[in-house]
């Protein structure tokens, strides 16, 4: 399978050299080049299957030609493994036809499990046959940081550098980055905020000629087509087991960065049967101004009790608005050139289109509460707040109440005590057994400037050492 830019002037690469490569050099997201496609009776006949022989069948298309098939399994086989729960991403009922898909059973407890402890292994995989390093550069909100480091830690040609925003993510979140050892793994707090480390992560991937040698950057951040690919996995599990493909079933998805719902937009396009995408957000809601107002523009950043969903410039959004432009990369760039200056929206027509599978809510913090107190009391779970934004929205957006519909739960609520204590349930989550010394272990970081030449000196100083 061949991978395309978004903006349509780069060439076409494989799977190996897109999963290396990051963005385009036009400066443009990679995409397939066309999307396998599943018959109802095909996906009907993996009912029953282990997570990680589903996870197999879906995404064994992305890399056909790259990586052989025995090879592949063992990767997935091992991945999944690691997960403290024998279904992988099981589902909890919180009413009729009302479901929560629990995706935070992976080492870090959160969903960037499913799809980072696979991404080390194509790494290892890949770098190990080509002999060659790379350099791990990352931008996190709070989870997808842990689960790199995690997922990579192990790799023996990587050299890992997180950034995160300084004192903007939760003591547990930080705690899982700043507390695992090892000479190749760098955390760096940027005295800014989320938009700030995603900037100087895409300006680095732009410009390499602050890296020495043949070293090269490689993208953890779900800009890294290998993100998408693994996260498609888990709604063809929720679907298989609620009835489909011959029923088909709604998601609701907390989003900040649009990677997440975007591979349940294309579960949907390679044939799985998906009624409705909602696009959940917190008070940052670049992604319901645009599918309620069809309006793309960027705000100011606020702090909130949901911080892996503080983002305001949604990375992955420029692919859907790839397919909507009929894959036109040349008229997609005049959409992003309009929002760099400050505000774009889309023809009607295509705005309206988008509509027809997507709604779109925000939450804010006391609603938040408010719902993590509600389901508390209704059901005795307890919900992370980008969990409960989802279950909020779901709620006020649903179409069908026939239609069951699932909210993504992305994270477990031990990793943000601050909302679940402002909620007044009256109760504390615990760290999971595996994780009970979190806080007595010793912490490593380094607090730069919001400042690009910093980073990057920090970078080259530290890489290889």
């Amino acid at each position: 399978m061949k991978y395309i830019s978004t903006r349509g002037n780069a060439e076409a690469l494989t799977f190996e050299d897109v999963l290396l490569t990051g963005l385009a050099s036009d400066g443009g997201l990679y995409v397939p080049e066309s999307l396998p496609r599943f018959t109802l009776e095909e996906i009907e006949s993996w009912r029953g299957l282990s997570y990680a022989k589903l996870a197999f069948n879906v995404m064994y298309p992305f890399v056909e030609g790259s990586i052989p098939e025995d090879e592949f399994r063992t990767m997935i086989e091992d991945t999944y493994a690691g997960f403290a729960h024998n279904a992988v991403a099981p589902l909890t009922q919180l009413d009729a036809n009302e479901w929560v898909m629990e995706l935070f059973h992976g080492p870090t407890l959160a969903f960037k499990d499913f799809a980072l402890q696979l991404l080390g292994r194509l790494l290892d995989y890949v770098l190990t046959k080509r002999n060659q390093r790379a350099v791990i550069l990352g931008a996190t909100s709070g989870d997808t940081g842990s689960a790199a480091i995690e997922g990579c830690r192990r790799c023996k040609n990587v050299d890992i550098f997180i950034l995160h925003p300084y004192q903007r993510v939760s003591d547990v979140q930080r705690k899982q980055m700043t507390t695992i050892t090892g000479d190749n793994i760098h955390n760096i707090a940027v005295k800014g905020n989320f938009d700030d480390c995603q900037s100087m992560v895409k300006a680095s991937f732009n410009d390499q000629s602050f890296l020495s040698g043949k070293t090269s950057l490689v993208a953890v951040n779900s800009i890294n087509w290998a993100r998408i690919m693994a996260q498609i996995v888990y709604y063809f599990s929720a679907s298989l087991a609620l009835g489909g493909p011959h029923r088909s079933i709604s998601f609701s998805v907390p989003t900040g960065n649009f990677g997440d719902i975007f591979a349940g937009y294309l579960a949907r396009n390679m044939g799985l049967p998906i009624n409705q995408l909602v696009i959940a957000t917190n008070r940052n809601d670049i992604l319901h101004r645009f599918m309620s107002q069809n309006r793309y523009e960027v705000e100011a950043l606020e702090h909130t009790l949901s911080p892996s969903m503080d983002i305001m410039v949604s990375s992955n959004f420029e692919r859907l608005l790839f397919d909507l432009y009929g894959r036109d990369g040349q008229a997609l760039q005049g959409v992003m050139d309009a929002f760099k200056q400050g505000s774009a929206s889309i023809d009607d027509h295509r705005w309206k289109n988008a509509r027809v599978l997507f709604d779109s809510y925000t939450v804010d913090d006391e609603q938040t509460c408010a719902t993590i107190k509600q389901v508390f009391e209704e059901t005795e779970e307890l919900l992370d707040p980008h969990t409960a934004i989802g279950v909020k929205s779901a709620r006020e957006c649903r179409r069908d109440a026939q239609v069951p519909m699932v909210t993504l739960g992305t994270a477990h609520p031990v990793k943000f005590p601050e909302a679940v204590e402002k909620s007044g349930v009256g109760v504390a989550p615990e760290l999971p057994h595996h994780m009970a010394d979190l806080f007595d272990r010793e912490e490593r970081y380094t607090v730069l400037e919001n400042d690009l030449a910093a980073v990057q000196a920090f970078v080259q100083e530290n890489m290889n050492a």
